[in-house]
């Protein structure tokens, strides 16, 4: 017994020392490494934050490939990721807002962003006129700040910042009742209304967020002068407008009632074509949520539809297409589908390799709407304007001017619409990034609760 006493104190020393072990090896943060050894640690938004997420990655990669390094992506919550940045968890910090709160430098603006009020129901003309209403914003945001910013011109403005949430998070509870108001900025709020098409009109707050990276003052000066001159290169030669254009270009296309219109037709249309869009898909490699959102645009998923220009059928097919696809009846879905699916596909490849992915798709879109030569003419107009003909964001400057006789006179397919062309690619964008965001949201065919009330709903019930 009293040996047993004597090992006690024993015991108890080697419990807490493999506590404190255990402490240190699960709260221990790796040291970070230096970027000139090859490996460059970048904070960006949330994954929850899906564009912004994507966007600040795509450019974080870019610069990463200048340095000629390997990227280290660490996606962190909004209200974490400048005191994780001054805790040199990473070497620099994507999409930020300036702020005097952390001993951060600040790089080159690249995107300025309006940061907007929006309410349930009706949003005031002035912040003074909110009433009883309650605002509710990302903890450590860039709404905050903004917030923050113009407090001084209204002394009884206040909200509630909230941890671990997002605006679109917020955007939603928004639109679902559950919040009176929040703060997102411009591209966030038009992406919510593709979705929740009864939010309504924005109130500017008059502080826009000028976004940067941000780097630790103590940081190492060759990386933040890197990045200055990364941004100015691609300034430019263009590359940051068309990463821009490529993940922001087409939002803000759909008015409410198209909006409404398309979530709710994914529930009662989309599930008697799914199968046919996902056959073309293993048949041509084209995503079939683009392959649904272009026969939407065309058809509005109506096999029977037929225009004054005399396409018909759910991808709306010439007859002189039909018959290069060995089509016999236009009005057969599945047929339509299959051969826009391959006509797309056939125009896709008749581009030049040189041109990225992406842009070869946007631009076989635009040929299927106006014509391989038309798009030819635009790319044409493109390379003698100083513009890049094989990047989507310059050659869809040029195709509204194909309507102009200064411009179609002298171009070799003469006369288009050229603007329909660029109208029907973005559209189509918006529709196909919709149903991606549904798809993953498991909602596909779930109308959200706000569109169960009023004129949609009265659409399916």
């Amino acid at each position: 017994m009293f040996a047993m006493r004597s090992l006690l104190p024993l015991q108890l020393a080697v419990v807490l020392a493999l506590g404190i072990w255990l402490w240190i090896r699960t709260t221990a943060v790796d040291p970070l490494p230096d970027w000139h050894q090859g490996e460059l640690v970048v904070i960006v938004p949330p994954v929850e934050m899906e564009t912004e997420n994507a966007f600040e990655t795509d450019l974080a990669e870019q610069f990463a490939q200048q340095l000629q390094v390997k990227l280290r992506i660490i996606p962190l919550p909004i209200d974490q990721e400048m005191h994780a940045l001054s805790a040199h968890q990473a070497h620099l910090a994507a999409g930020i807002r300036p702020t005097t709160d952390y001993p951060l430098r600040f790089g080159k603006t690249f995107q300025t962003l309006e940061e907007q009020l929006i309410c349930n129901g009706s949003t005031p003309d002035d912040l003074d006129e909110l009433g009883s209403r309650k605002i509710v914003v990302a903890a450590g945001s860039p709404q905050e700040a903004a917030l923050r910013e113009v407090r001084h011109e209204h002394e009884e403005l206040a909200w509630k910042s909230r941890k671990n949430t997002s605006p679109d998070e917020l955007l939603e509870e928004v639109a679902n009742d559950k919040l009176d108001c929040t703060i997102a900025n411009e591209e966030q709020i038009a992406t919510a209304r593709n979705f929740y098409p009864e939010l309504g009109t924005a109130l500017d707050l008059d502080s826009p967020t000028k976004l940067s990276w941000a780097f630790p003052n103590d940081g190492d000066p060759k990386l933040y002068d890197e990045a200055q001159q990364f941004f100015t290169r691609i300034k430019e030669d263009g590359s940051l407008r068309q990463l821009i254009d490529r993940y922001y270009g087409h939002n803000d296309r759909l008015d409410t009632m198209d909006a409404a219109a398309f979530i709710t037709q994914t529930r009662t249309l989309l599930p008697h074509f799914k199968h046919w869009f996902e056959e073309a898909a293993d048949l041509t490699g084209i995503e079939w949520e683009l392959l649904a959102a272009l026969s939407y645009q065309e058809s509005h998923w109506n096999p029977n539809a037929t225009s004054y220009t005399h396409v018909r059928g759910m991808m709306m097919l010439t007859e002189e297409t039909a018959d290069r696809m060995n089509v016999e009846n236009r009005l057969d879905a599945h047929s339509s589908i299959l051969a826009g699916a391959r006509y797309l596909q056939l125009l896709k490849e008749q581009l030049p390799l040189r041109i990225g992915d992406e842009d070869r798709l946007w631009m076989a879109l635009a040929a299927y709407n106006q014509g391989m030569g038309h798009l030819e003419d635009a790319r044409v107009l493109a390379s003698q304007s100083g513009l890049n003909p094989d990047v989507w964001a310059d050659v869809k400057r040029m195709m509204p001017l194909l309507s102009r006789p200064s411009f179609y006179k002298n171009a070799k397919h003469g006369k288009a619409r050229g603007g329909e062309a660029v109208i029907l690619v973005e559209t189509v964008r918006l529709y196909e990034d919709m149903l991606k965001r549904l798809d993953a949201q498991e909602d596909l065919y779930q109308l959200p609760a706000t569109l169960k009330k009023g004129f949609v709903g009265s659409l399916i019930n």
